[in-house]
């Protein structure tokens, strides 16, 4: 497989396992609890992404459902809010720390890859084995971010690049072609990812109907299944009532059900028995093979009563329904056609097109995040909160963890918010921004949603919308019709203005327009603000008597359990708790040491087969740990790093 090289690659593609594991610190004061008291396990983080999510490996490596990326794009642009030059004097530090002084002399895109490429090797170790990455890019760095991502998840993990269309307009750009789409590069944490399926849309729903009185909609489906060759007792000849013809699957194709099934179907109709019709040579050709190598005594499904008899029969069923599950085509006249129904078909696929009309465009996004701050543009090129929503939709389960490292104005918090509101799920938000904003803007905004608000400027309901489609086109004047008559029906003073029926893109549209603004209820839910706090072990690997026990105990029990964490000092100052038979003791004292001796065995609740401790030192023998199920670890030598 092709990697990518760049200068400083050497001095960064294992810069993750050196980053210092630093605490969260929760800064109560800035988060929000629900009515229940509970800040939901949401969790805005304020600093250094990198710092940030070594600081989320011992709690959440392997939880990660759904991570979303909004990175600097690299574009050379000064003026943003968020550098997106990557020459965020903080980044430029890490880089002069880590690469050292040739980092001075480094290409813009030399920065970005330096910066990326540790970044993204904790984010995979993040991520649960069914989860997935969403990463926006454009043109700039989208090539080397293949590369880079290609190497560090597997290339067999590669999921697509999506284009989400965000303008709804062409831009008029001064040079080259202009930049309507935008990229989404997609990698699973496995390859055999399955992304979930989106709502099926009123029109997919529209093309199913009940024409024959049947017990659910459905429509009409092909009969057949590929693999004739090879499924050769799944080809034979149907007897038609109405002509009496043998109908047979098209070459290389075979029926989906098998013979038996097929003939319950047919009985339906009209009395069908199985009958040797001696046709061996249709049979090969519809195969692909000679008359000499297809199976042999493969019988056909024929009418049991005369052709007058079954016709009659079968136009009874025909006219009063419901017709059998495999039926005739144009009124009986035609070929054999299958029924799906409606209530078996699954939501939609995700493509790697994603439409503004579908997944938001800039401009609404803008308009988004305004409505939240009084008006006021706070944040450049924030994504609206559809974008995200549909990554949620396909990529985290109900209760999955999503994990946003750039979070920038707090779109995902707030797209996790709404779509646990309107579709009852319980998804947690991790969002972390290294920018002086993330209190004023990426928290604020969470705050603000969850508080409800009220808009100032013009706000518009969409109160009719229909594509045109080239199966529907000749519906247009109906479609106009109806859209006329949502436009006088909403004339009644709820809006200030009702426009259209109007033309957005492909649609029929009618918009109720207000300047009087409108409230925004808001969500039942909360979050936890941290802060990076100090680094848990000091340069000569021993504990920093800065970290509070608390801290230090919750990175043991995580480290070693993966559990959650539930404070046990009530049983016992050293107890940490219990997993699987295994219980654990952290012996630890900032000012002295410890020492695993009779005299702490004996102020040990001690209590299952397998009993694992902490402490400074140990003076028991190697036998006595044995015999009394002892496993020592010795602090803080033998603590795990991450």
């Amino acid at each position: 497989m092709p990697t990518l090289d760049w200068m400083g690659k050497d001095k960064v593609i294992t810069h993750h396992r050196d980053v210092p594991f630093r605490v969260l610190e929760r800064v109560p004061d800035k988060g929000v609890l629900d009515s229940r008291g509970s800040d939901c396990g949401n969790m805005i983080i304020h600093g250094d992404n990198l710092a940030a999510l070594k600081a989320l490996l011992p709690e959440y490596e392997g939880r990660v459902s759904c991570a979303y990326l909004d990175p600097p794009y690299n574009t050379g642009e000064e003026k943003w809010v968020y550098n997106d030059n990557v020459n965020d004097p903080r980044i430029l530090k890490w880089l002069g720390q880590v690469v050292g002084k040739e980092g001075e002399d480094f290409t813009r895109h030399d920065k970005w890859l330096c910066m990326m490429y540790p970044r993204l090797q904790l984010l995979k170790r993040l991520l649960s084995r069914d989860g997935a990455v969403f990463i926006s890019i454009d043109d700039n760095e989208c090539s080397s971010l293949k590369f880079i991502c290609d190497e560090i998840f597997g290339s067999s993990c590669f999921q697509g690049d999506i284009s989400w269309q965000r303008s709804y307009s062409p831009r008029n750009d001064k040079h080259g072609i202009p930049a309507e789409v935008e990229h989404m590069l997609v990698y699973s944490a496995l390859p055999n990812w399955i992304p979930r399926r989106l709502v099926r849309t009123q029109a997919m729903n529209s093309k199913y109907k009940n024409p024959d009185g049947d017990v659910a909609l459905w429509r009409s489906d092909n009969p057949y299944a590929p693999g004739a060759a090879t499924h050769q007792g799944m080809v034979y000849g149907i007897q038609h009532p109405f002509t009496g013809e043998l109908l047979y699957p098209s070459n290389g194709r075979c029926w989906t059900f098998g013979q038996d099934d097929m003939l319950r179907h047919m009985n339906g109709w009209c009395p069908y028995e199985l009958r040797d019709m001696h046709d061996e040579r249709k049979r090969a050709e519809v195969c692909g093979v000679s008359s000499n190598d297809v199976r042999q005594g493969v019988k056909s499904i024929v009418l049991v009563k005369s052709l007058e008899e079954s016709r009659e029969l079968a136009s009874t069923v025909l006219n009063q329904g419901p017709w059998p599950r495999f039926f005739f085509s144009r009124g009986g006249k035609g070929g054999i056609a299958r029924k799906t129904y409606l209530h078996s078909v699954e939501g939609k696929l995700s493509t790697n097109l994603w439409m503004h009309c579908d997944a938001g465009h800039t401009d609404e996004a803008s308009k988004e995040l305004k409505a939240l701050f009084d008006g006021r543009a706070v944040f450049q090129n924030p994504k609206p909160t559809r974008l995200i929503r549909r990554v949620l939709e396909i990529a985290c389960p109900p209760d999955g963890i999503v994990l946003d490292a750039f979070a920038g104005s707090g779109t995902t918090g707030q797209a996790v918010l709404m779509e646990n509101q309107t579709k009852g799920a319980r998804r947690r938000f991790i969002l972390v921004e290294m920018g002086d904003y993330a209190d004023t803007i990426t928290a604020q905004r969470i705050r603000t949603a969850i508080s409800g608000y009220r808009t100032t400027k013009v706000h518009r309901d969409r109160l009719y919308s229909k594509k045109l489609t080239a199966s529907n086109l000749k519906k247009c004047a109906t479609f106009y019709e109806e859209a006329a008559k949502v436009k006088e029906d909403a004339s009644d003073g709820a809006y200030d203005k009702v426009e259209g029926p109007k033309m957005d893109g492909a649609s029929i549209v009618v918009d109720g327009v207000t300047n009087k603004g409108h409230d925004v209820p808001g969500i039942d839910s909360g979050f936890s603000y941290y802060e990076l706090g100090p680094a848990l072990f000091d340069k000569d690997g021993m504990l920093n008597p800065a970290v509070s026990i608390e801290d230090v105990r919750r990175y043991v029990w995580h480290t070693e359990t993966k559990a959650p964490y539930r404070d046990c000092t009530s049983e016992h100052p050293y107890l940490l708790g219990e997993v699987d038979d295994t219980v654990y003791y952290f012996a630890y004292e900032p000012s002295g040491e410890t020492v695993l001796a009779p005299e702490l065995l004996r102020s040990l609740p001690i209590k299952r087969t397998t009993n694992v401790v902490f402490a400074d030192r140990c003076l028991l023998t190697d036998e006595a740990l044995e015999r009394l199920g002892i496993r020592y670890r010795q602090i803080p030598r033998q603590i795990a790093r991450m």
